[in-house]
């Protein structure tokens, strides 16, 4: 059986659910971010206690076919984001339409209409927070990060980051107190 959670888009997410899930005596086939496959059907009773455990984390089971289908585009957004520089440098609406069989024109007026903003704008702050975590972590040089993000160059990326941070990424890593945004709450 699969189960569809919202907001589950880290490692530490999996980890959590994993526990639930054994605590809870549900046998586990596979586990992914946003995604759950169960050997056996899990009852609603189930489901309920499921959901109260990681409700503690700001994790969600997904009972509506449409919050799946939001929870299937973060998916691949926070994939492409965070483990960009191992794919190609393809335009991000047609690995989308690719990823989930369907148009990116309805895939992105379906993600406007119910998350009140556009994949694009997902998408930049997806990026404005990962380029936090690299400049935070001190591993690669502002052209490193550019090109592992897909950015034309680092004017581009510096721009896009000080429209949304008001802050060069210089600056950025100057201030180190600035807290990243964890990606449940953007």
């Amino acid at each position: 059986m699969k189960i569809y959670i919202r907001n589950m888009a880290c490692e530490s997410c999996k980890v959590f659910v994993r526990e639930a899930l054994e605590e809870l005596d549900i046998p586990l086939v596979k586990l992914e971010l946003g995604e759950i496959e169960t050997k056996e059907d899990v009852s609603d009773e189930e489901k309920k206690q499921l959901n109260n455990k990681i409700k503690k984390v700001g994790l969600e089971l997904l009972e509506k076919k449409q919050g799946v289908l939001i929870e299937k585009i973060r998916k691949v957004m926070i994939d492409y984001v965070y483990n960009s520089e191992e794919k190609p440098n393809i335009k991000f609406s047609a690995l989308l339409s690719e990823e989930l069989n369907n148009s990116y024109t309805y895939l992105a007026n379906f993600f406007s209409e119910v998350e009140a903003t556009t994949i694009e704008q997902y998408i930049i702050a997806l990026k404005i927070e990962r380029i936090k975590e690299l400049i935070i972590f001190g591993e690669h040089t502002f052209s490193e990060i550019a090109y592992m993000l897909h950015y034309s160059s680092v004017a581009h990326l510096s721009a896009q980051f000080k429209k949304a941070t008001g802050l060069t990424p210089s600056h950025f890593k100057a201030l180190k107190e600035k807290r990243r945004i964890t990606i449940q709450n953007i």
